[in-house]
């Protein structure tokens, strides 16, 4: 396989078929909140998370039927985290992904349970020793790394103080760690977890890994910025211009479209430097981190 686009659906289609085995059926009751729940998680989506797992797998010769549950525990932890993002004591946002969001759809009471449940599905998955994957040791060691990157000083920490600086004046340096924390420690997580997966590491490959999943997080977020500049609601699936329709810091507010382009440039560059040790085994995860900065939505 050659091209990245047969890439990403076969990722697409792996950790799809791995959420549709997982999730509760739509017939089982609470039919309603099951029913919230497979159209969030399987509505869709560039499934970037996932594919970050299997091409870390693929440059540390590991299997997929090996991380699935990391690829999967990662995409319901992503999806459930876009589900209280559009709240309306959040982002309130409408669209995603193109379609109504989930408390549009259904309502928000359903929308903050599934999201609840999808959390708690995220560590299941990962901790099920019936199911192909990781012996019970290296489980418990990446639920432990999971649990920190989505909490207070991860994802939850990031989008508290994502909210707080709404109508603020913030430095770079303080826009730069909130998105570490809200975007980048899942993105760092994809990496992190699988490479718990692998024995033969060296300290130094360990760190080399970590820091371009760093780069690759801050790169990700900057193109959003100037997606939500640049594109258009049709090509993102979600509002455009909705972060400066709610006066929320970003890099093009701060810096300017010009600078918040050279400066995801940089980080991809530091990214892909990380892999220098590597060599053709890295073939996917060089392919996606040009994807992640050169996308459109």
């Amino acid at each position: 396989m050659t091209d990245l686009t047969e890439y990403l659906a076969t990722c697409s289609q792996r950790v799809e078929s791995f959420l549709d085995k997982n999730l509760p059926t739509k017939n089982q009751a609470p039919t309603t909140l099951h029913d919230a729940i497979r159209y969030s998680a399987m509505n869709g989506g560039k499934r970037i998370r996932p594919a970050l797992v299997y091409a870390t797998g693929e440059a540390l010769g590991l299997k997929s039927s090996d991380i699935d549950c990391i690829a999967g525990s990662i995409e319901l932890m992503h999806s459930y985290s876009l589900i209280h993002d559009d709240l309306p004591a959040m982002d309130d946002d409408d669209l995603r992904r193109g379609k109504p969001t989930c408390h549009r759809a259904y309502d928000e009471a359903t929308a903050i349970l599934a999201g609840d449940a999808m959390q708690a599905l995220a560590f299941s998955v990962l901790t099920d020793i019936a199911d192909p994957g990781p012996e019970a040791a290296i489980r418990a060691q990446l639920t432990n790394q999971l649990a920190h990157a989505v909490g207070s000083l991860g994802v939850a920490g990031g989008q508290a103080m994502d909210l707080i600086a709404v109508d603020k004046n913030i430095s770079i340096e303080t826009l730069e760690y909130i998105h570490r924390q809200k975007t980048g420690c899942l993105i760092r997580a994809c990496i992190d977890m699988t490479q718990t997966c692998c024995t033969t590491l060296s300290q130094q490959q360990r760190s080399s890994l970590l820091q371009f999943g760093e780069h690759l997080g801050i790169a990700f977020q900057i193109r959003d910025d100037i997606l939500d500049v640049i594109s258009d609601t049709d090509t993102l699936g979600k509002p455009q211009g909705s972060d400066s329709d709610q006066n929320k810091p970003t890099y093009v507010s701060i810096l300017g479209l010009k600078e918040s382009e050279k400066r995801c440039d940089d980080f991809y560059q530091q990214a892909l430097d990380c892999l220098d040790e590597f060599n053709h085994s890295s073939k996917w995860l060089r392919m996606l981190a040009e994807h992640i900065v050169c996308r459109q939505h």
